[in-house]
């Protein structure tokens, strides 16, 4: 029976089934008493004259009232006939009236393995079996093997559902942490340095089921990483989001860029992995998803080239309306993904977030990000033109910031990427689609200004870089030959002098 509650359990790793299922193939009968001085005592009571036990269910049932007033203890500290009392118990065999008490304790894995007969009950309103065991490698000699044959013992099934076994955790030097040969890191100096989420954020970013290590030069690698969630994503898109009300200035997906559509389709498609990541206990590859996602998809890619209309468009010109809508949207769902791993720091953003009418007023209580709600209003119809023509353009963009850095750092033509002109030549296939996003390019590749030319058909893409036209806009930074044209905002361009004036006028 126990062989076939095996085959019905989740076990992670995998080998986990294989190696219990050996075990308990193999293995001899249970002797549940064990020969110490401490420990549960077996509550039997033998005869002194024939070693008959006392079987009568009213000593026993004394016996287990004296138990929960005093504790097993009181085994110990009264004799055999205090524990019994004085209803003149005889010997059904002898009839003798004079008995000892068991001296061996219960085995302490038939303590820990009848645990869940305590500790799963309607009393303590949790259902029976449990949803996980989760201990080390060793357990499946002991608290996961005893916990089984408990449980099927007495009612026919494992009592857990799933079984995790975790690794152990080394130093730098690939030893285990003892704290007899004063060997390993503390928890408590861990949280003083560094605070709790760091430590949380380590314990996310391996594999668990596997041995880790843990030191000084990881945790500090982990504080940076942890500061990149802090501050590239949270600080930075709160700060983004100060002004902005989702009920009042959302933009509908017809009319947001382009870019944060596609922003949003690569968020949904995290949110998705993620999801499954967790429901697998894959924590290492949510942390690793969710740092890639904000270092390059965010902070490398989509704040870089958004940061203009966020910091220089007028407040409610839709272009960075439509940048705000996605950046709340993602930090929404992320503030949420993100909370088995950053506990505190999720806590305290969605204290300063600007949640949705109805919300918990804790994030712990709020549920998981679905997919969907990322991409909700994007069209199958966006959704194929995204794909294709993203695919095409991030690939000119790389082509594009090779010749800035190449003009930048090793020709020293240009300083910042906002001083250059790009001139790009491309094939009959690729020039319609980078024709159609002309007004698009400049923000996207992070310059002044960019021409097209058409090539040749199967000719390669070529680009290059030339010194912007004009002076520096002391608002935006872009070179414009727009900038004096204004008497009245002589050194602005024609986009900031707009949004300045839309400034002013509704002051």
């Amino acid at each position: 029976r126990t062989l076939k509650a095996i085959k019905e359990v989740k076990w992670m790793p995998s080998w986990g089934e294989e190696r219990m299922s050996n075990m308990i193939a193999s293995r001899p009968d249970w002797c549940i008493s064990r020969q110490r001085v401490w420990g549960v005592p077996i509550t039997v009571f033998y005869c002194d004259r024939c070693s008959e036990p006392l079987t009568d269910r009213k000593v026993l049932d004394r016996v287990v009232k004296l138990f929960a007033e005093h504790t097993a203890d009181v085994w110990y500290e009264k004799s055999a006939a205090e524990l019994i009392g004085d209803d003149g118990h005889k010997c059904h065999r002898c009839q003798g009236t004079e008995f000892r008490k068991e001296t061996d304790i219960l085995d302490v894995w038939f303590d820990s393995g009848s645990s869940h007969l305590a500790v799963l009950t309607e009393k303590n309103a949790l259902p029976w079996p449990s949803n996980m065991y989760l201990e080390g490698g060793d357990q499946y000699r002991g608290w996961f093997h005893s916990s089984l044959l408990v449980g099927v013992g007495l009612r026919g099934e494992a009592p857990y559902k799933e079984c995790a076994t975790n690794g152990w955790t080394l130093d730098e030097q690939g030893r285990a942490m003892s704290k007899s040969l004063g060997i390993g890191v503390e928890p408590d100096e861990v949280i003083n340095k560094h605070g709790a989420d760091v430590l949380r954020l380590w314990v996310a970013s391996v594999d668990f089921s596997e041995d880790v290590r843990l030191s000084s030069t990881i945790l500090d690698r982990l504080a940076e990483a942890y500061r990149k969630f802090r501050n590239t994503l949270f600080r930075n898109a709160l700060g983004n989001l100060d002004d902005f009300d989702i009920l009042r200035d959302a933009v509908s997906p017809e009319h947001m860029t382009e870019i944060d559509l596609w922003i949003l389709l690569r968020a949904e498609e995290l949110v998705a992995k993620c999801r499954a990541w967790y429901d697998e206990y894959a924590f290492h590859k949510v942390y690793r998803a969710l740092y890639d996602f904000v270092t390059v998809d965010l902070s490398a890619t989509y704040f870089d080239i958004c940061k203009d209309r966020l910091y220089t468009a007028a407040p409610n010109w839709s272009t960075r309306r439509s940048a705000q809508t996605a950046i709340y949207r993602i930090t929404y769902a992320l503030v949420r993904l993100m909370t088995p791993m950053l506990a505190f720091t999720c806590e305290e953003v969605w204290g300063y977030f600007r949640k949705p009418e109805g919300s918990p007023v804790s994030v712990h209580l709020a549920l998981m990000p679905e997919p969907e709600e990322l991409s909700a209003g994007i069209t199958a119809e966006q959704r194929a033109r995204l794909a294709n023509d993203w695919s095409l353009l991030f690939p000119v963009r790389e082509e594009v910031m090779r010749s800035l850095s190449v003009a930048r750092d090793e020709e020293k033509r240009i300083g910042s990427s906002l001083e250059a002109r790009v001139r790009i030549t491309a094939n009959g296939d690729l020039y319609p689609l980078l024709h159609a996003y002309a007004r698009e390019l400049p923000g996207f590749f992070i310059v002044s200004e960019v021409a097209l030319e058409p090539g040749e058909q199967g000719s390669p893409l070529a680009v290059v870089v030339e010194r912007a036209q004009g002076d520096k806009c002391e608002r935006c930074w872009k070179y414009t030959p727009e900038v004096g044209e204004d008497a009245e905002f002589p050194t602005l361009c024609a986009s900031c002098r707009s949004a300045v004036r839309e400034i002013v006028n509704n002051a």
